[in-house]
């Protein structure tokens, strides 16, 4: 069936649209042949007997379009109070409801939505509409049986390798939590091996210590004075293997004996004061020997 050329740009246009940006769960597959020939694909809603499921509908455009609907039908089987046998829909958007800004996409939207919320009181199936009003866990099986059967191909769709323009929450932008006091838990809802572990007190700022920042009695850090002794003790020398006879020779002049805390002497006046000595007891032995 033909249309007008304007309804026909309108049908391209909106298919575009749908194949580039599809809603969630739904596309559309066209003719190269016939743009006229276009069929719906619904992804089985979550949560719903028809989740897994891939439902095809059918468009049949006439000439009254857009001022009157389209004629749609599931060409998948399916259990559902309105949808018919023979795959005929029972909504208000294809009948009474139905408005000329309407198209492609309105109607399929609709149509998933009717997955999700079936109207029993509208039935085309009877068996359908009164199974789910006397007894939802077994319309539930009955129809989840159905989807599985005939409407759960092994492979999705290649058409549903094209993302969905419906914005998805992502976990990775998730805003950080704001820490506070109160979102410490307490010790009784950590793990014991947690709980068990005693806390280290935080050590205030004021009381914190630095290796630098003690003082020694000088006025010096301790540190720094330390290093400064440990310094004096390697410049010290060790007193002169001179300094104990020099002491003696004093001694034995009758010399007081010098105090533990001089300095030792010097090495020349160590010597002069041996060449003293010994001129000393050489002239002893010749007066001695004149004597004789």
């Amino acid at each position: 069936m033909s249309v007008r050329p304007a309804v026909l740009r309108r049908l391209m246009r909106e298919l575009s649209e749908l194949k580039t940006s599809p809603p969630e769960g739904i596309r559309v597959v066209t003719s190269d042949d016939n743009m006229l020939d276009v069929t719906g694909i619904i992804q089985g809603p979550e949560g719903t007997p028809y989740a897994g499921g891939y439902f095809k509908v059918k468009f049949n455009f006439t000439e009254e379009f857009p001022a009157a609907p389209p004629k749609c039908r599931f060409m998948t089987k399916i259990f559902h109070p309105n949808v018919s046998g023979a795959g005929e829909i029972c909504v208000n958007t294809l009948k009474k409801d139905w408005q000329s800004s309407y198209g492609i996409g309105h109607i399929l939207v609709t149509v998933k939505c009717l997955l999700i919320y079936p109207n029993p009181e509208s039935a085309l199936d009877e068996e359908a509409g009164k199974l789910l009003l006397e007894n939802y866990d077994n319309y539930f099986e009955r129809a989840k049986l159905i989807t599985s059967v005939h409407a759960t191909p092994r492979v999705p769709p290649p058409e549903f390798a094209t993302p969905s323009s419906a914005p998805e929450a992502s976990s990775s932008k998730s805003p950080i939590p704001t820490i506070s006091a109160t979102t410490v838990p307490s010790p009784a809802a950590l793990p014991t091996h947690v709980a068990s572990t005693p806390l280290v007190k935080p050590v205030p700022p004021t009381t914190m210590s630095h290796p630098l920042q003690s003082s020694a009695p000088n006025g010096l850090p301790t540190s720094l004075s330390a290093e400064k002794e440990k310094i004096a003790k390697e410049r010290h020398v060790s007193p002169s293997p001179l300094s104990t006879a020099d002491s003696n020779v004093g001694t034995g002049v009758g010399a007081a004996a010098p105090s533990t805390t001089s300095a030792p002497a010097p090495a020349k006046a160590v010597k002069r004061a041996a060449g003293a000595g010994g001129a000393t007891g050489v002239e002893k032995r010749k007066k001695a020997l004149k004597r004789l």
